[in-house]
């Protein structure tokens, strides 16, 4: 029995690293899409957000099989319970790229200011969910928490962003739409940051069994 419920668990594993890595995808797809503007980086993240949710759906009904059918002990259900969290926020993730990309989408071609303060937030981002994911294959409570640490940079990016876009708006270099535009897809990326940082607080829980809002 309980050889057939550690196979479970290696598949659910698998599925959380494997949605997790379509979340770092779809992060990269936004950047590309605010960088080139083209539609096919457009329908490629408006196709890994509908992969993303299914894969949600899938490691759901995994995680509910497992605790009703299975046998957990404590530590077990620590696991199940942090990759049911851990999957509401990976589906966050994706749904706010896809969004980034259907503000790209209405861009018309016109310029993005100040692309490179985006760019390095969604690289910052992505950084985030990456570690975070090798957090979840080792185990490695310390990588976890400087997952957690590291939100603060995105965070000083999106100040930044806001301190540039009041700026542009201010001298005239950038029409008010799409200033907005701006601080909207800085903050969707604010936010993938928020989702990472509570990836990395649930894997800490499903190896110490203790959560941030605990301690």
């Amino acid at each position: 029995m309980r050889i057939k419920f550690e196979r479970h668990l290696n598949t659910l594993t698998s599925e959380l690293i494997t949605m997790g890595s379509l979340c770092e995808e779809a992060i990269l797809g936004a950047e590309k899409a605010l960088a080139l503007g083209n539609i096919e980086s457009i329908q490629y993240v408006q196709e890994l957000s509908e992969e993303i949710r299914q894969t949600e759906r899938t490691i759901e009904r995994r995680c509910l099989a497992l605790v009703l059918h299975e046998q957990p002990v404590a530590k077990d259900l620590h696991l199940v319970s942090a990759a049911l969290k851990m999957i509401t926020d990976m589906k966050r993730i994706g749904d706010q790229a896809q969004e980034i990309t259907e503000i790209v989408a209405f861009f018309n071609g016109r310029h993005l200011p100040d692309i490179d303060t985006t760019s390095m937030m969604a690289e910052a981002t992505r950084s985030m969910l990456s570690n975070a994911i090798q957090a979840f294959v080792a185990r490695d409570v310390d990588k976890a928490l400087g997952v957690v640490a590291d939100d603060d940079i995105v965070d000083s990016y999106f100040n930044q962003m806001k301190s540039n876009i009041i700026h542009m708006i201010a001298n005239g270099s950038t029409d008010g739409e799409l200033a907005l535009d701006l601080l909207i897809i800085a903050k969707y990326f604010e936010r993938i940051g928020d989702h990472a940082t509570n990836i990395a607080e649930w894997i800490v829980f499903s190896v110490t069994g203790q959560h941030e809002d605990e301690i």
